[in-house]
């Protein structure tokens, strides 16, 4: 079959293509602000960027104490603060399409004219596409790092994690622990009530286990009934501390499963980051140590053994 083009063959036209090279060196060179905040924009889909971008081209027509703006992104609130506030503000929500893409705050001592917030809706104006796709790369992002079932991190994001945590010790001599958690026995769950209350068991676990942790704990599922807790600042004691309030919380709960009540228990891993070791010998230890749980009668925590 031959093939049509929709769009006829044409010779070039050296008129059109000197019209458009003007035009694209124009539009290059403009120094205006805001084709030079568009351009700006267009470099780069981190969010973060983006707002830094956006609040030093508008401090220059709109003076401003504070810049605010939150989001929410999935399950995380994304929030992006410079500057000290004041008792005046203006408050813009960003929409495109019917789509909202968070609050844009700013904060000073002296009152906005109607001029002044007139130039920060066309400077968001300019910038409300690019931090449309900002944010959705960065829902990307997180979706890509997030355990569909349970919506904590999942195992790439430990592995990340991990990595991150193992190069603050190293250069900021950081104390981080680590606890794995297996529970026990969790097939004969899926194979008595089936994968649906399998599941409801799962998510109750994941509520247990971010309830007997800090804020600044990190929980993530990186297996099928594995789950992990990343400790910032807490050492071998503590973390064991945290592990067993984890241990009892999950022991605690009970799920309806028709007629009577599905109860858990989990073994848990603790293992300390040692200075110069990698992620992944960390990883291990904590798992030799789970190992160890599991061998050792189960619903326990155990620490890895330090040769000394």
């Amino acid at each position: 079959m031959k093939h049509i083009s929709p769009f006829p063959l044409t010779a070039p036209q050296p008129q059109k293509l000197a019209e458009l090279r003007q035009s694209f060196e124009e539009w290059n060179s403009e120094p205006g602000i805001l084709n030079r905040l568009v351009r700006r924009l267009s470099a780069t889909l981190k969010l973060d960027a983006q707002l830094t971008m956006l609040a030093e081209e508008m401090v220059q027509v709109i003076p401003f104490d504070a810049f605010q703006y939150r989001h929410q992104l999935g399950r995380q609130e994304f929030m992006f603060t410079t500057g000290m506030g004041g008792p005046h503000r203006c408050e813009f929500r960003l929409n495109l399409e019917g789509e909202n893409f968070g609050t844009l705050t700013l904060h000073r001592r002296k009152r906005f004219s109607n001029d002044e917030l007139q130039a920060v809706e066309m400077l968001i104006g300019a910038a409300i596409c690019a931090l449309r796709n900002a944010c959705h790369f960065s829902a990307m992002e997180q979706a890509s790092l997030t355990d569909a079932l349970t919506g904590i991190g999942n195992k790439r994001a430990m592995e990340e994690a991990l990595q991150k945590a193992q190069m603050l010790t190293g250069r900021h001599n950081e104390t981080y622990s680590l606890i794995l958690c297996d529970l026990d026995h969790f097939k004969a769950v899926n194979d008595t009530c089936g994968h649906v209350v399998g599941d409801l068991v799962l998510k109750r676990v994941t509520e247990a286990l971010e309830s007997a942790v800090r804020s600044s704990d990190s929980v993530y599922r990186f297996g099928g009934e594995e789950f992990a807790v990343l400790l910032p600042h807490t050492d071998q004691n503590d973390a064991v501390d945290v592990a067993e309030r984890v241990r009892s919380a999950i022991e605690a709960l009970r799920i309806d499963c028709e007629e009577h009540s599905v109860a858990v228990t989990t073994s848990c891993g603790v293992a300390l980051h040692r200075a110069g070791e990698g992620s992944g010998q960390w990883l291990a230890r904590a798992d030799e140590a789970l190992y160890r749980a599991k061998d050792q009668g189960r619903n326990c925590t155990r620490v890895f053994a330090t040769i000394s």
